[in-house]
């Protein structure tokens, strides 16, 4: 009896355990089951990423090419010859006077089927010998079509057809936080490598570019590039392109978290003018001054009515601006039918403009509006 009572006891205790552990088992499962949580998903049932970059990959690869660009012993010699007329101390004559033939690689797009491709200017700007390998193992001569320095771009042709391309995009469309992958040929080696990662700024100057007449309105992003990333794709989910990879920031002289492309819009306008004019020589406007709303102390002095537009302080000698009529005191309001408030919004108008453009300027002077046509000039 003892034992019958021993067992049943256990038994019960047993079951109680039992029963416990099971309601509180399904009061968690309850609770993780209407608790928030931050998960990535998508549209089936699975936890998992909002997307991947594989279409992109598979759509936009085959059209990013890697490009070999070599400087011929002829050229180097017309480059040394020059060079020997300038300073010993002078910056490319202490790097390059004794250095030979210069040659670098770096990453191109395809933009059509009959082998226009586009790239940075910085990758063949030294260059006469020009080869590209495509995924596929062909390779091809390259003949450079034009450059345009001040943003960097340069396009190419190459001998073929039936071409794997990429589309563009409308880069205005790019948000911030968007995602994007890079596509190119990442120190020489690495061919054909996709990384990606969001886009974190638009519209950035890092004052990469040199000359005076420099354009820069970069997409930042974090998807890592590397020295022979430069002239390779940018492209959204679809693979369709939003830029070309130019730039990275780093302290190192690699990837160190930031990266840079020159927009497919800016890109789309080069490539158009490049195939129709060649090398690209971007004209001067000749003036100099100040965005009115950062002089207020000045407009204040002058007893200036007017709030916003480019107060001309120097008229340059001899430039477009001073044979159009254009005077110190000056103040620039409009630009080809674009309203001027600051410096940037005249510099946007000039700066895609080439010699002998016209840009139609309304000024303002003495308080009353004036129209005057300036034909631009080479930079004096």
């Amino acid at each position: 009896m003892k034992n019958f009572l021993s067992l049943l006891i256990a038994g019960v205790i047993g079951g109680l355990v039992s029963y416990t552990l099971v309601i509180n088992n399904a009061k968690s499962t309850e609770e993780a089951n209407t608790s928030p949580k931050a998960v990535l998903t998508t549209n089936s049932n699975f936890v998992s990423a909002p997307f991947d970059f594989v279409y992109a990959a598979e759509k936009a690869t085959p059209a990013v090419v890697h490009i070999t660009a070599k400087e011929s012993r002829a050229l180097a010699q017309q480059r040394m010859n020059k060079q020997r007329n300038r300073t010993l101390f002078d910056f490319w004559g202490m790097d390059n006077f004794f250095g030979g033939p210069r040659n670098g690689t770096g990453s191109g797009v395809i933009i059509s089927s009959d082998g226009i491709i586009v790239t940075n200017n910085h990758v063949i700007e030294y260059a006469d010998i020009i080869n590209v390998a495509l995924t596929d193992k062909r390779t091809f001569k390259a003949v450079k079509i034009g450059s345009d320095p001040s943003t960097d771009l340069a396009v190419l042709k190459i001998e073929a057809e039936g071409l794997d391309f990429v589309e563009f995009t409308d880069s205005d469309n790019l948000k911030v936080g968007e995602w994007v992958a890079a596509i190119g040929n990442p120190f020489d080696y690495l061919e054909s490598t996709v990384t990606a990662g969001i886009v974190s700024a638009k519209g950035r100057d890092i004052d990469i570019i040199k000359g005076k007449n420099k354009i820069e309105e970069f997409i930042q992003t974090d998807a890592a590039i590397n020295p022979g990333n430069s002239g390779g794709a940018l492209v959204d989910k679809e693979g369709k392109l939003v830029g070309i990879n130019t730039a990275i920031a780093t302290p190192t002289g690699v990837y160190a978290g930031y990266s840079f492309a020159i927009p497919s819009n800016l890109v789309q306008r080069i490539v158009s003018d490049i195939k129709e004019n060649g090398n690209i020589e971007r004209g001067q406007l000749g003036i100099s001054g100040y965005s009115l709303s950062e002089v207020k102390e000045m407009v204040k002095e002058k007893n200036i009515e007017q709030k916003t537009g480019f107060y001309v302080k120097e008229v340059v000698p001899g430039s477009g601006a001073q044979f159009a009529g254009v005077l110190p005191g000056d103040i620039v309001i409009g630009a080809n039918g674009t309203e001027i408030k600051h410096y940037d919004d005249l510099s946007e108008v000039v700066g895609l403009s080439k010699v002998g453009d016209r840009i139609k300027l309304d000024i303002i002077r003495n308080g009353k509006q004036k129209k005057l046509i300036v034909n631009l000039k080479k930079g004096i």
